[in-house]
């Protein structure tokens, strides 16, 4: 008979004994437990015990997490969160040196535990830490372990970052300029000074009189990645704090700095593989280069103002310059009216109010005006050119400017805030310093092609503009390292390309129509359905790494989740890094019974997304978000890595319950695989050689064996 759900056995250890076995009720107070496992070993004043893990990060038990309690586990009885902060207090403010040491190790590691965190901030812990910085006597690694606690415990978010004085500030900030320091040193010092300027608008301001952008851009030009990559995060939350009016300026100075080639050459095309963490600073410093162009964007142009209108002027005067402008006001009118419809423009009297509409505003004049001054004879090729062709087949230039403008910010998503755990940079931004005017320029020579191999006519226009924004989409998903890549690909990527692309991808509905034909769809979609279950429980079984968020400091912290192959045990557990291959069920400490999963939700419905901050709170990783509920009342959170695998685990898991899979993925899946097979069937039948003589009547068609490995 089994034992009640409510009993765990598990052994608790303590130096110098011999382990105990027990059964912990839990009905009981844990201090009643505690009090049966000091008597079992005659210890005296239970209330100074507490019971920790022994293995993992070793978190002390409490009433609220002592469900999380297997049977099996090893636990070890330790002094209690209060009697250990003291204890350690004491300690670090002794005047042996090597006490003080030993103490700041041990307090750099329980730290990390909330309980012990909360009681050492109640006794003034961190005023402590505070002011031993403050002092400058503390070198070497007892600084290191200082530094290292007080990020520990500033991260649980207890205490508020504007607490801490000038004094401290100026101390932190001193290591990440000093030329020579030690590396743990400068690595938490460079995240302390990221969790400031990120949670306390004074400290921003604070921060960047003592920070030199000069001096952290050094920083990027080490072997060491984790200093490379703190270095980027603390650019990133400065720049991210910055008022809208020092945005531009930092980035001048940032661009004086050649902070772009320093990254391409000692970061991008480096020796080392590029980390999750480290791709994820390069994608939000990308998002807020771009969000730069987020005003010019959104600023309408003044028809009346002249400054604006010299512009258009300067766009007519490079296209066709020496064609004479003598004659009179009318002659003069006239003959701009000929070069604005030759240009392209919607009103060919006054071009200014086609850059009323927001987006993309003044940001595509900004790039017509780059393209003609920087790239001169391709603009007046693509105009020239146009302007002979028959009327109906003219690319009308100015138009198609505009609209391709507004169509690049939404694929780069200007003015949108970076996606937490997002790590989609593109390596060509950082090949040169114009890279936004020059993927415009890339892209508007794309257009003029791809309107020419469609023979496209006006009324074409947004046809040709869904085609384009087709090829630039797959030519970046390619991720190409350069622009020169890019233009191979987009090369690559012609009409006639598109659409034999999308005649693979999706297949024409007409010629499955007919009653026969939906029959036998009818009939496969069950086995294609089965199909895809197994694919997905295998996957499960296989499993993946799922990383921590909520840690401001950016550390890689992991975890990882695997189906049994029997289908009734889900294992999970912690690991210190992003894992190569599969993870044996043996290094997953942790394990839910599949017969105990009560629900799965998704999104904004799950627990850890109504925890989170605003911040976190964005769309992408809501998209992300599943948690398994399982009894009793207990959750498992999960934020996929990407969108293949939410929809692989939550097909997987509605599949372990018996339930409908419902994904985008599955859909897809399904619809792909059916067309397959019917395809398979129907060419089957086409090559049936018909006899003479009535045939027999034909049997039911063969049991579905296609094997399908989803990659």
């Amino acid at each position: 008979m089994p034992p009640p759900s409510d009993i765990v056995k598990v052994a608790i250890e303590w130096p110098g004994a011999n382990a105990q076995l027990i059964e912990i009720d839990q009905k009981k107070p844990l201090s009643s437990i505690v009090r049966e496992v000091c008597d079992g070993w005659s210890l005296s004043g239970a209330e100074q015990f507490a019971l920790r893990y022994a293995d993992g990060p070793q978190l002390y038990i409490t009433e609220q997490s002592r469900c999380d309690i297997k049977n099996g586990t090893i636990l070890r009885l330790a002094i209690s969160p209060a009697r250990a902060a003291r204890q350690l207090l004491e300690r670090i403010q002794s005047h042996g040196i090597d006490a003080r040491l030993e103490a700041l190790k041990e307090l750099a590691k329980l730290s990390a535990d909330p309980t012990f965190a909360a009681e050492f901030i109640t006794m003034e812990g961190i005023g402590t830490l505070a002011r031993l910085v403050e002092s400058g006597t503390h070198f070497g690694e007892m600084l290191a372990f200082t530094l290292t606690a007080f990020l520990e415990l500033m991260d649980h978010g207890i205490v508020s970052w504007d607490l801490l004085s000038l004094s401290f500030i100026k101390q932190i900030a001193g290591y990440v300029n000093q030329p020579m320091v030690d590396v743990s040193i400068l690595q938490r010092s460079l995240a302390i000074l990221e969790s400031m300027v990120l949670n306390s608008h004074s400290l921003y301001h604070r921060v960047a009189q003592e920070i030199t952008v000069g001096q952290l851009i050094g920083h990027l030009q080490v072997s060491n990645q984790e200093i490379q990559t703190y270095a980027i995060a603390l650019i990133n939350a400065l720049f991210l704090k910055a008022p809208e009016d020092r945005r531009q300026e930092m980035a001048s100075t940032l661009a004086q700095k050649h902070l772009r080639s320093i990254i391409l050459n000692h970061i991008i095309r480096g020796n080392r593989p590029i980390k999750a963490e480290m791709a994820h600073q390069l994608y939000v410093l990308q998002v807020l280069t771009f969000n730069l162009l987020e005003e010019r964007m959104m600023t309408k142009m003044d028809p009346n103002d002249q400054a604006q209108r010299d512009i258009i002027f300067e766009l007519r005067r490079i296209a066709f310059d020496g064609e004479n402008d003598t004659g009179g006001t009318e002659k003069r009118k006239a003959m701009y009216t000929k070069d604005y419809k030759m240009l392209g423009f919607t009103n060919h009297v006054n071009p200014a109010t086609d850059f009323t509409q927001t987006p993309p505003g003044m940001l595509a004049l900004d790039n017509m005006l780059y393209l003609a001054k920087l790239h001169q004879d391709t603009y007046i090729r693509i105009v020239l050119e146009n302007s002979s062709r028959e009327d109906k087949h003219e690319c009308p230039f100015g138009r198609c400017a505009i609209e391709l403008t507004r169509m690049l910010c939404e694929i780069l998503q200007v003015g949108e805030l970076p996606n937490e755990g997002c790590n989609d940079y593109h390596p060509m931004f950082f090949t040169h310093d114009r890279a936004w005017e020059e993927f415009f320029c890339v892209c508007i020579q794309l257009l003029n092609k791809t309107w020419k191999e469609m023979r496209a006519t006006a009324e074409d226009f947004n046809k040709v503009m869904q085609v384009v924004r087709e090829q630039i989409t797959r030519a970046l998903a390619m991720k190409p390292a350069s622009l020169d890549q890019l233009k191979s690909k987009l090369r690559s990527l012609s009409y006639s390309e598109i659409l034999r692309l999308r005649q693979t991808e999706r297949m024409s509905q007409d010629d499955f129509q007919s009653p026969p034909i939906i029959e036998l769809r009818e009939r496969i979609q069950p086995e294609i359905l089965e199909l895809i279950k197994q694919q997905r429980l295998n996957r499960l079984c296989e499993g993946s790494c799922f990383r921590k968020l909520g840690n401001r400091r950016r550390q890689e912290k992991f975890w990882f989740c695997r189906l049994s192959l029997n289908h009734k045990v889900l294992h999970y557990g912690d690991l210190d890094e992003s894992p190569q291959g599969e993870v044996p069920f043996e290094l997953l400490s942790d394990k839910i019974h599949v017969s105990d999963v009560k629900s799965v939700v998704t999104g904004k419905d799950c627990p850890h997304m109504k925890e989170k901050s605003a911040l976190k709170q964005n769309k992408e990783v809501l998209e992300l978000a599943f948690s398994v509920f399982y009894d009793p009342d207990e959750t498992l959170n999960f934020v996929a890595p990407n969108k293949y695998e939410y929809c692989i685990w939550t097909d997987g898991l509605c599949a372990l319950l018996g339930r409908e899979m419902s994904s985008d993925l599955t859909r897809s899946d399904l619809d792909t695989l059916i067309n397959m097979e019917m395809k398979l069937r129907l060419l089957d039948l086409e090559n049936i050689t018909i006899p003479e003589a009535p045939p027999p009547v034909p049997k039911e068609p063969s049991s579905y064996n296609f094997t399908y490995n989803y990659s």
